[in-house]
C-alpha cells in the first residue's frame, strides 16, 4: 500500500511541474499551449496532492524534502527535454 502512495505521489508532483511549466509563457512545446492560463492552478493543486501523499507515506519531514527533490527535480528538467525535442524538431525541418 505503501508503494501505492509513492508511486502515485511522484507521479502527482510529475504531473504538478509539467501543468506549472504549461502555464508558463516560456513553455516550448505547442501541445500545451492550451493549458496557459489554468496551468498554475492546476499545477499548485497537485502539488498539494502530491505533498500530502508523500507526508502519508513517510511522515512530515522526509515527506516534504521527497516532494520538493522531486518537483524540483522535473521543474529542471522539464525545459531541457522541451529544448532538446523542439530542437530536434525545427533540425529535421532544415531551419536553424
Amino acid at each position: 500500500m505503501e508503494t501505492m502512495f509513492a508511486v502515485a505521489a511522484f507521479a502527482a508532483s510529475l504531473a504538478s511541474a509539467l501543468a506549472l511549466y504549461a502555464g508558463s509563457p516560456h513553455c516550448r512545446w505547442p501541445a500545451l499551449q492550451g493549458w496557459r492560463g489554468t496551468g498554475g492552478w492546476v499545477g499548485l493543486a497537485l502539488a498539494g496532492l502530491s505533498l500530502w501523499l508523500w507526508v502519508l507515506t513517510l511522515g512530515g519531514g522526509a515527506g516534504l524534502c521527497a516532494m520538493l527533490g522531486t518537483w524540483m527535480l522535473a521543474m529542471m528538467a522539464l525545459p531541457y527535454l522541451a529544448a532538446l525535442t523542439s530542437a530536434g524538431a525545427s533540425s529535421s525541418r532544415g531551419e536553424e
